[in-house]
């Protein structure tokens, strides 16, 4: 049977990556709900308003809606379907891209109503990325605490 913290990881990968799918689609495309999409791009045109050095980059409002929402659908579909190391790349660059969504939401002062769902999926990402990373920890620490154990025992034996 798996571990809880197995089911977790499992469980919080799943979830995010659906989510992320969901609202990267509503990013790129009016075909999910038209009235989202239509939100969508009068936000990131506010946000490209509010940071000029993006336009003189050459990054307009639409290419950074289609950039934060193909980096999500990428990385929803990583967590979702594949195995591995790359979940938690995918895990890491979603909360990059979740504290530059949180960034532009103060930048613009918007009201926390319109942004709580990026600190609740922000705070998941994280959540998620410290119990994938304490699994791996933990039996490296037990080899490390035995071999310490054993170099202890074997300085006793030479001194007696």
């Amino acid at each position: 049977m798996a571990s809880p913290r197995t089911i977790t990881i499992v469980a919080l990968s799943f979830a995010l990556g659906l989510f992320f799918v969901f609202m990267g689609t509503i990013k790129l495309t009016p075909r999910l709900s038209k009235d989202a999409y239509s939100e969508m791009k009068r936000a990131y045109k506010s946000y490209a308003k509010a940071l000029p050095g993006l336009k003189r980059m050459g990054i307009s409002s639409v290419l950074l809606r289609k950039i934060i929402g193909s980096l999500e659908v990428g990385c929803g579909v990583v967590l979702t379907l594949v195995p591995g190391r790359p979940k938690d790349v995918a895990n890491f660059l979603l909360l990059l891209v979740m504290l530059a969504v949180l960034f532009f939401h103060q930048l613009v002062g918007d009201p926390l109503k319109r942004y709580a769902h990026a600190l609740v999926f922000g705070i998941l990402l994280t959540c998620r990325l410290l119990i994938a990373r304490q699994s791996e920890d933990r039996p490296e620490r037990e080899e490390s605490r035995e071999e310490h154990i054993n170099a202890q025992e074997n300085n006793k034996v030479k001194q007696s």
